[in-house]
């Protein structure tokens, strides 16, 4: 083959190459502009741990125990949760409106139920009605087929971080509205909002060994979109909440750590905390909010039995003590009985 032909061929390729490489990015944005600012990772309803990039490093439950990070599933939905100006937002380019291609090994349905929580948290704050119209317009074309398991997503993620149950406010099924559950006990002693942080802030605790430090705390928090001195568009100043709000209703307890020099704070259960709940209901919110049974969390599970039993043993002895004393009454008032005073 002559030289120059040679070249010329050389030359094409290198041509066809540098419009390959200039094209990938314009396809990655087009498959990123159909979903619009991502709100959440696709673990937020399914419990898979965050990258190393969102530090979950500090977070890690000691090798026998699930991540830390496993509270996180579920929750990490508010962090994109002030932009209620975006809840219902129409992509701006109609031909970006395509399928993410299934190779991105992501949820698709996950983050579209994420993105209809954003929504219904923006609403409820706002005290603005739940249109299905809205909620479609945010699940798109693509997968109203799977409307129907989007919202069943989202509803339970709703019910079981926050304590508000999704319902039709007419049969027609065109708008819904959210009132306090009824189906969890927790729901009627905590209420949104203060659900929605404290149960995974006790989850936190629980699963660092009963106690877990301010810097495991805020990383944390940071994961949930919640951030110190930011104010939080759900919960307001984070640390007023957490380290004085919470603390001056007993839920948590924050103190320095005993027996050190350095001037470390940490968050153990608080005392309204222990008598409200039990470390069997935290590990079973763990467990629901990752999909998993209890018993996959093996150590935990043995702890939260061993504190079943004692608080079973404990109720015993107190119904033991109150009989005791119920029987002594009745025998001091049949020997007043018997035994009357002489005028």
């Amino acid at each position: 083959m002559p030289r120059g032909h040679k070249s010329k061929l050389r030359a094409r390729e290198k041509r066809r190459q540098h419009r390959a490489e200039a094209q990938s990015p314009k396809s990655a944005q087009a498959i990123a502009g159909e979903e619009g600012e991502a709100p959440c990772s696709s673990s937020s309803l399914l419990g898979d741990p965050p990258s190393s990039a969102t530090g979950a490093g500090p977070l890690q439950a000691p090798s026998s125990a699930p991540a830390t990070t496993s509270v996180a599933a579920g929750v990490s939905c508010e962090r994109a949760a002030g932009k209620a100006k975006g809840c219902a937002r129409k992509s701006k380019n109609p031909s970006r409106a395509s399928p993410p291609p299934e190779s991105c090994g992501l949820d698709i349905l996950t983050q579209k139920a994420c993105k209809l929580v954003e929504y219904l948290l923006c609403q409820y704050q706002l005290k603005e009605p739940i249109k299905k119209a809205d909620m479609l317009k945010i699940v798109r074309k693509w997968y109203r087929k799977d409307f129907s398991e989007i919202v069943s997503k989202a509803s339970e993620h709703m019910d079981l971080v926050h304590g508000l149950e999704l319902k039709e406010v007419k049969p027609s099924g065109n708008s819904y509205t959210l009132v306090d559950s009824s189906d969890e006990s927790l729901s009627r002693v905590w209420r949104f909002p203060i659900r929605g942080i404290l149960m995974p802030l006790l989850g936190v605790i629980f699963l660092n060994g009963n106690r877990a430090s301010e810097e495991e705390m805020w990383e944390f928090l940071n994961m949930m979109g919640i951030y110190d001195g930011m104010y939080h568009f759900i919960f307001g100043e984070p640390r007023q909440l957490i380290t004085q709000e919470l603390v001056q209703e007993q839920y948590l307890v924050y103190r320095r750590v005993p027996d050190t020099d350095s001037l470390c704070y940490e968050f153990l259960w608080g005392p309204r905390t222990h008598a409200e709940t039990s470390k069997m209901k935290i590990l079973e919110f763990i467990a629901k909010l990752n999909e998993k049974a209890i018993t996959d969390f093996p150590h935990h599970y043995e702890e939260a039995l061993r504190d079943e039993e004692e608080r079973s043993q404990a109720r015993a002895q107190a119904e033991a003590g109150a009989g005791c004393h119920s029987e002594a009454s009745g025998h001091l008032t049949a020997t007043s009985c018997c035994y009357p005073h002489s005028e």
